[in-house]
């Protein structure tokens, strides 16, 4: 779920979503990034209206 709240996040910030941001968020929170889950979030995401 993390992973999901980080976009989110980055969303209702205005933030672009993508790999990157999304990885500094998750760090910044301390948690251990999977860079797999990240690729697989980003692109689910990718043309969705949030």
């Amino acid at each position: 779920m993390e992973y999901i709240y980080s976009a989110m996040l980055l969303h209702k910030a205005g933030q672009k979503v993508d790999e990157a941001h999304v990885k500094k968020v998750l760090e910044a929170a301390g948690i251990k990034v999977d860079e797999a889950r990240i690729k697989a979030l980003v692109s689910a995401l990718e043309g969705v209206n949030i």
